[in-house]
């Protein structure tokens, strides 16, 4: 069974800046709740309990926001205002946290590969906070999950853009072998324009097996100059077995400023609890 999710979550939101300069991105709020809060109900969902943050300098408010604060606790205790702390207490007593910290930049495979003091010898699930998806009936990860038992390889979750905006995501190509699963043959971190394998692009939703790690040891640095997880998947599919799973729901980029806006509304308008 996968218990415990992995949440990369070192790096600096610059296109956010300049309120990034000083609070984390996946702490900015979408209406009353951090984006972070957002990933780790949907992992509770999905039946993981142990939450694995990598963060970086000046993170520490995403230890803080899952840990007591007393004198505010202290505060409102008895007031009608202590209701609003009720979800997130309900986390706190269901999740265990644990933290690393990333000391340099170096891309998303290496902050997995610094996860695995957390992660340890088992399959595990990746969230990238600020991919906010939603589905009324069933979580994301808790879709993938359900498919990892059933194939018990690494899975990656896809959906269809447009061709002028590849360029942005990991990209695969692969064949379909059941109703919106594919067996990845080709993966291209950030193609240029007119160039990727397909209009498939990876979003921040992962299931990994353990043996990714040592992959990611091997892989040297590709675009960027970072090392790429798109790139140790590739390495891990010709080896193997990865698929790639077009989700059921919706999903907003919480790191673009449009993507932002657009999840605050939905979230005020479909799901917001005064």
């Amino acid at each position: 069974m996968i218990k415990k999710c992995l949440f990369p979550a070192a790096g600096y939101g610059t296109r956010f800046l300049p309120a990034t300069k000083s609070m984390p991105k996946e702490m900015m709020p979408i209406v009353n709740k951090p984006l972070i809060e957002f990933g780790v109900d949907e992992a509770l969902e999905a039946g993981l309990t142990g939450m694995c943050i990598v963060t970086g300098r000046g993170k520490n408010s995403l230890m803080d926001h899952f840990d007591l604060n007393y004198e505010l606790e202290h505060e409102i205790s008895g007031t009608p205002k202590e209701e609003k702390l009720k979800d997130i207490r309900a986390i706190m007593d269901k999740a265990r946290f644990s933290f690393i910290r990333q000391r340099q930049m170096r891309g998303l495979g290496h902050a997995i590969l610094i996860g695995k003091e957390l992660i340890g010898d088992e399959p595990f699930a990746v969230v990238l906070a600020d991919d906010l998806c939603v589905n009324a009936e069933e979580g994301v990860l808790k879709q993938m999950i359900s498919l990892y038992n059933q194939f018990r390889c690494s899975i990656v979750a896809v959906e269809e853009v447009p061709d002028d905006e590849t360029h942005k995501y990991g990209v695969i190509k692969g064949e379909m072998i059941k109703d919106n699963i594919f067996r990845v043959d080709d993966m291209v971190e950030k193609p240029d324009p007119g160039t990727a394998p397909s209009n498939m692009a990876i979003i921040g939703r992962y299931i990994l097996t353990p043996d990714i790690f040592d992959i990611i040891k091997e892989t040297p640095p590709g675009k960027n100059g970072e090392i790429q997880l798109t790139d140790a998947l590739l390495t891990q599919a010709k080896r193997g077995c990865v698929l790639a799973y077009k989700f059921k729901g919706r999903r907003f980029d919480c790191g673009s400023v449009p993507g932002f806006i657009e999840a605050t509304n939905y979230v005020y308008e479909n799901m917001y609890k005064d």
